[in-house]
């Protein structure tokens, strides 16, 4: 098994934000405060649309969430994936989430840091289930996620991000799913 690198904060990229509390000033303080506080939110929403669209093969509306440079690094059990730039990383996952494939990935417990009015990182954890059915595979397995974020005239953008495997099953499927219901079966890119 290859060395793996310590997955902690500083190894993932991930600095101190601002505090989180609130600040002994008047009324702008208080507003700068809040507004934190709806980035946060407005982040959380952002990784969430991500793993919706990436999951129902959304391609377009995935488009509108990445910086137009966005670079990706995915380290997983037997690959690593590097891309750049927003139709890079699109297409790609349109030739992966085509309509022989399910996917379900759910981000969790999110760690954001504000480090600004316009740049924030967060760690994420994933834990997914993918199956390639005209291959008869299903890989399952867990992730951290580290993300920078760009806000781009008032809207949050994924400029960076990368995961690595935490653990990884690959399994060889006997035979394919007994189906019934399979959204990208009739919306995901055609095989």
């Amino acid at each position: 098994m290859s060395e793996r690198q310590l997955l902690n904060k500083t190894n993932l990229g991930i600095q101190d934000g601002l505090p989180l509390q609130a600040s002994q000033g008047g009324i702008e303080e208080l507003r700068k405060d809040i507004q934190r506080l709806m980035d946060i939110e407005a982040i959380k929403q952002l990784k969430y649309a991500y793993f919706r669209c990436v999951d129902t093969a959304n391609l377009e509306e995935l488009g509108t969430l990445f910086h137009e440079d966005v670079a990706v690094h995915f380290h997983g059990g037997n690959y690593e994936w590097k891309l750049r730039g927003r139709e890079e990383y699109v297409a790609n996952i349109g030739k992966s989430f085509t309509s022989e494939a399910i996917g379900h990935h759910n981000a969790h417990h999110p760690e954001i840091q504000i480090l600004s009015e316009t740049e924030a990182t967060a760690l994420w954890y994933l834990a997914d289930t993918m199956w390639i059915l005209n291959h008869n595979s299903r890989t399952q397995g867990t992730a951290l996620y580290s993300d920078r974020y760009l806000k781009v005239d008032g809207k949050w953008q994924i400029k960076e991000t990368s995961y690595e495997r935490i653990y990884e099953i690959n399994d060889v499927l006997e035979e394919r799913p007994n189906l019934s219901s399979h959204y990208l079966g009739v919306h995901g890119t055609k095989v």
